[in-house]
């Protein structure tokens, strides 16, 4: 098997996060649960940045979050996302490829609008989103570049994907390609609602060896085995997964394996500002730790450091170098 040419591949939506500040009443008035993620259509979407002020724009997506965060951690990274040939989904491309991460997904000439985002911050950090996903759901098996996936060392794939038939094949494309190519495939369950639709299909890509590696917060955990004892649903995860890692916000992580499991402890923060993209940013950290040979507690623990720098600031891409911030840290890359 050669060496891989990219550390992490990444594969999902390609969105532009569109982030206002609000207080919790504007949340219920507009019908919107607080700290989910709703999928809307162009007529709501429009609806709803009428009725934004103050807004920034940043170039998201939960799999190309996490993609960024593993270039910023000076691992290799590319990424495959469809967006359409217009002013955003120019912006798209060009804030991936100044980040130094490998895109070339060609563009919709026609079709829906590039995929945004809309991202109400509360008082206490807490994100709530409301995605029209545009021309990000439109990724086909065609866009999957097979070189690419074969060339990277893990290619990691968000859960939001599953709900699209055709990005769904891409995913399964994507994932065959590369264990034909030796290479590992993780996963991201991205929201506990998205559990809810596809649980069983997603154990399915568990049991059978399709993922290799997952990721999961505790409430996508419980929706995936119907259960709210923690300890009972990792039991079942331990069974299941080959490696994976449940994130538990303050608490820290536990890493799963056919051995048992591992706790490690969150990294320090000051001040909880934006949890968006908390859990895209440990993945990067774990993922790159992991691709590069290190042990599961030191890729934890890039990924705690990852989640902290990226909630002590608006937005979901990391305000500084996390490379800096890990050697700072003495975890080694």
């Amino acid at each position: 098997m050669s060496e891989p040419i990219y550390d992490v591949l990444g594969i999902g939506n390609a969105i532009v996060d569109v982030i206002a500040r609000t207080e919790e009443d504007f949340l219920v008035a507009n019908g919107m649960r607080k700290g989910g993620m709703a999928l809307i259509d162009e007529a709501r979407a429009h609806a709803i940045q009428a009725g934004m002020k103050d807004t920034t724009e940043i170039s998201g997506g939960s799999a190309a979050n996490t993609i960024v965060g593993v270039a910023s951690l000076g691992a290799r990274g590319a990424f495959i996302g469809k967006v359409k040939n217009d002013d955003l989904g120019s912006a798209f491309g060009h804030n991936l490829r100044a980040s130094a991460v490998h895109f070339a997904t060609p563009t919709a000439q026609d079709g829906p609008a590039t995929a945004r985002c809309y991202i109400f911050v509360t008082p206490d950090g807490e994100r709530t989103m409301n995605t029209y996903l545009g021309a990000a759901q439109n990724l086909r098996p065609a866009d999957v570049d097979e070189t690419a996936v074969g060339a990277a060392a893990i290619t990691y794939l968000e859960g939001y994907l599953w709900d699209p038939q055709e990005a769904k094949d891409a995913f399964l494309k994507a994932a065959s390609v590369a264990h034909a190519a030796g290479r590992q495939v993780a996963l991201t369950l991205s929201d506990a609602f998205c559990v809810d639709r596809w649980r069983e299909e997603f154990l399915h890509l568990l049991r059978s060896g399709t993922v290799d590696l997952l990721f999961a917060n505790e409430a996508e955990l419980h929706s995936l085995y119907q259960t709210a004892g923690f300890d009972v649903a990792v039991g079942a995860l331990a069974k299941d997964a080959r490696l994976a890692v449940v994130t538990r916000s303050e608490k820290g992580c536990v890493v799963v394996d056919k051995t048992g499991t591992q706790a490690v402890p969150a990294h320090s923060v000051t001040k909880v500002v934006d949890t968006t993209g908390a859990g895209d940013l440990f993945a990067a950290g774990f993922l790159a730790g992991h691709a590069r040979g290190r042990d599961a507690a030191t890729c934890a623990r890039l990924g705690a450091l990852a989640a902290a720098e990226i909630i002590q600031h608006i937005g979901a891409r990391p305000a500084v170098s996390l490379k800096a911030l890990a050697a700072k840290a003495g975890l080694p890359i």
